[in-house]
């Protein structure tokens, strides 16, 4: 990938695009395109088509998606497969007429089988029925990832597919409804902090910048406690603030630095190519995409307890085993990209740290 290549990164406002922008950025390559969600909706085949004949890209960072924790899966099921495939088809098919030399398409890890053998490896694709909550979804990024698979076997493309792990980090999104696991325990516990302090201030300035369900921080302490009670964050007979769990917090996740994907994503971009990712001795192939992670996990519970230590939360973790816990196992074998030749160096306690005083710097 030249430095002065002309390189579209899809979704370079949100978590992973943004990493992957600033990465890129800070490797000199110097002509980046992005364009935000108000300026080109990727749905929008027409529009997709009138950019790519205007902007020309030479390489394609496709790290735009519709995307979101359990509840918004659960409630927007529709969505999550319309919207994702509208945006792959689109992206896709014009870096294909408009001869693309590489594309990287994001996954997720929500593809594999619930019962997948841990840790999963990449050929655990299409082997067992998937976890029904984000079913949707990953049918959506498993459509994605076949389309690279086969554009590259039919017209001898080199499009690169990657699933990452669950990802935190900056831009991250923490809209309570749609938002995953981890950045939704961080603004929970970080709001619990400010209620158990009665510092309506910082409770306010947190609402304007990321308004719940259209209300701000000009609204009534009435109306904002209402809407952190339907959130699970509230104040507790006994006075102590009280944060609300899905689950029994036992499921087991892995977490993957933001930054540190989008440094696996561009060294995927720059050194490796389909042609090295397919099987040998077989007429068969399938399952040459890449999962990007750490290969070590921790439970939704420890998590919990440590964003709590972090942030100086001093209320109750109140795990509602009413809810649905999810997959119970979800670590990805990352074997093959260690032996392409990149390693994870941030760890969980380190990322949860800094993405804490990221969040506090925000308001």
């Amino acid at each position: 990938m030249e430095k002065n290549a002309k390189i579209y990164v899809a979704g370079h406002c949100g978590l992973v695009g943004s990493a992957i922008w600033n990465n890129l950025s800070s490797k000199g390559y110097t002509n980046l395109v992005g364009r935000t969600h108000h300026e080109l909706d990727l749905c929008d085949s027409a529009a997709v088509a009138r950019f790519f004949e205007i902007e020309k890209p030479e390489y394609v960072f496709l790290a735009a998606a519709f995307v979101g924790g359990i509840v918004a899966n659960s409630r927007y099921r529709a969505d999550f497969i319309y919207r994702n495939l509208a945006i792959q088809n689109n992206v896709i098919g014009e870096s294909f007429r408009h001869k693309v030399k590489k594309l990287l398409f994001l996954g997720s890890t929500c593809i594999y089988p619930r019962e997948a053998k841990q840790p999963m490896k990449e050929d655990a694709l299409l082997t067992s029925p998937l976890e029904y909550t984000n079913e949707p979804y990953a049918i959506a990024k498993i459509a994605g990832l076949k389309m690279c698979e086969s554009f590259n076997l039919q017209y001898g493309t080199n499009y690169i597919a990657v699933m990452p792990t669950n990802l935190y980090g900056p831009n991250d999104n923490f809209d309570l409804e749609r938002s995953h696991v981890l950045p939704a325990l961080i603004r929970k516990i970080c709001l619990g902090c400010y209620l158990e302090q009665n510092d309506w201030d910082a409770i306010r300035r947190d609402f304007d910048k990321r308004p719940i369900e259209g209300v701000n921080g000009t609204a009534s302490e009435e109306i904002i406690l209402e809407k952190l009670d339907k959130y699970g964050l509230r104040k507790v007979s006994s006075g102590v603030v009280q944060v609300e769990i899905w689950g029994t917090g036992t499921p087991l996740r892995e977490f993957l630095w933001s930054e540190e994907m989008a440094d696996a994503c561009v060294f995927i971009m720059a050194n490796v190519d389909f042609d090295d990712l397919k099987p040998q001795g077989t007429k068969e192939i399938r399952n040459c995409h890449i999962n990007i992670g750490t290969g070590k996990e921790i439970s939704i519970g420890d998590v919990a307890q440590l964003i709590k230590k972090t942030a100086g939360f001093t209320g109750e973790l109140y795990f509602n085993k009413d809810k649905p816990d999810g997959t119970m196992r979800k670590l990805t074998d990352v074997s093959k990209l260690n032996a392409l030749g990149w390693h994870h160096t941030i760890e969980i306690e380190e990322g949860i740290t800094r993405l804490i005083d990221w969040y506090r710097c925000e308001e």
